[in-house]
């Protein structure tokens, strides 16, 4: 694909940006099948391809420049400030919302914050656009609420132009760290969650809520563990690691006890949202540790079907021994990092490797997501 950021040299997150995407998928799907070489896996399905350009629907963009003349992008390697507004991975209209924020900042007189100097107010811009409807999540990250009562003059202005903004907040970040954002979320809205959809889950996301960033392709990872779940009809189901409750609502309906841990707090009030809108009875989300909450639980009744959807560091050596104690029929472990997945399956005993997926989450670089069935060995 054409990138003029790349081939400028202005910034190289894509670095296969240039590779055709067939070439792509098939070197990633050599590689993941390199560090599965220790172990057996029955079936390796065919791997789910991305779309080229426009697939990303968030944008976390620095702002640089000065308060007359702002851009929003990254520092490039050569350290020049560099505006990203027009990158090819964001929709259209994200892309126009982008520029139009760069001369959001320039009406409102906000300063940039300069790292070197460590003045100024605003360090981030961070936008995120809802696949099912396109509306967008707009946030602004500063050093304190200074330029707050800027901001809400210049937003009624934002908001007619661009009425699909249904949520904005400021996060203040004091810190002179390269920390994104800080504890304090500031809503300048009356909504405070943006609503998504995939397939025919409704999806809420909150400004610190985690959500994968190609939601074309999550929707046909969360389908596909539905399909998975359902050839095993589990009576119940635990989703540990759950975030929002992307894959356990997906595999949720009236019959089946759903029970999802995830510990950020956030992330956990958007999946009781979404439960609840779905009509579901038989759920249970709670806001923990989800490796204390296997080491300490005390329902005799445990799950017959597990998934696990860890961050990069995996699930660990923990909580790989309660699953082998606990003895599922199935677990489901869906991974970013094929390091850490492989060494958390061979610490998972008793069970086959029945069937295995790449999805293209993350096109043009060398990341990816890849779904894994276990089956209890009988």
């Amino acid at each position: 694909m054409k990138c003029n950021f790349f081939e400028g040299g202005q910034c190289r997150s894509c670095q296969d940006i240039q590779t055709p995407m067939a070439t792509q998928l098939a070197k990633k799907m050599a590689k993941l099948q390199d560090y599965f070489a220790p172990l057996t896996v029955k079936q390796w399905l065919p791997a789910i391809a991305s779309e080229e350009n426009g697939f990303r629907n968030k944008a976390k963009m620095v702002v640089l420049g000065a308060a007359h003349q702002p851009i929003l992008g990254i520092v490039s390697p050569q350290g020049d400030a560099v505006s990203l507004c027009d990158c090819p991975l964001y929709p259209s209209d994200m892309q126009a919302l982008l520029h139009r924020l760069q001369l959001f900042v320039q009406q409102a007189g906000i300063p940039p914050y300069r790292v070197d100097k460590q003045k100024g107010e605003l360090k981030f811009i961070l936008l995120t656009r809802s696949y099912a409807a396109g509306e967008f999540m707009l946030r602004f990250v500063l050093k304190s609420e200074q330029a707050i009562d800027r901001i809400k003059r210049e937003l009624p202005k934002l908001q007619a132009e661009f009425p699909k903004i249904s949520l904005v907040s400021v996060n203040i970040q004091p810190v002179h760290m390269a920390i994104l954002e800080g504890e304090q979320e500031i809503f300048l809205t009356e909504q405070t969650r943006l609503e998504d959809k995939l397939n025919d889950v409704p999806l809420y996301i909150r400004p610190k809520s985690f959500f994968q960033t190609n939601p074309k392709v999550a929707a046909n990872l969360y389908q596909t563990a539905r399909e998975w779940v359902a050839e095993f009809k589990p009576n119940h189901i635990w989703d540990l690691f759950c975030g929002v409750g992307g894959f356990g609502l997906h595999c949720a309906n009236e019959s089946i006890k759903l029970t999802g841990i995830e510990i950020e707090a956030e992330a956990i009030e958007c999946a009781k949202m979404s439960a609840d809108k779905m009509g579901l009875t038989k759920v249970s989300f709670s806001a923990l540790d989800s490796s204390s909450f296997a080491k300490n639980d005390q329902d005799p009744n445990k799950p017959d079907l597990i998934i696990v959807n860890p961050p990069r560091r995996g699930i660990g050596q923990s909580l790989c021994q309660s699953l082998s104690e606990f003895a599922p029929k199935a677990i489901i472990y869906s991974s970013c990092n094929p390091v850490s997945l492989v060494k958390d399956l061979q610490m998972i005993q008793g069970y086959h490797i029945t069937k295995a997926q790449l999805f293209d989450m993350f096109p043009h670089t060398d990341h990816y997501e890849v779904l894994v069935m276990l089956e209890r060995m009988k």
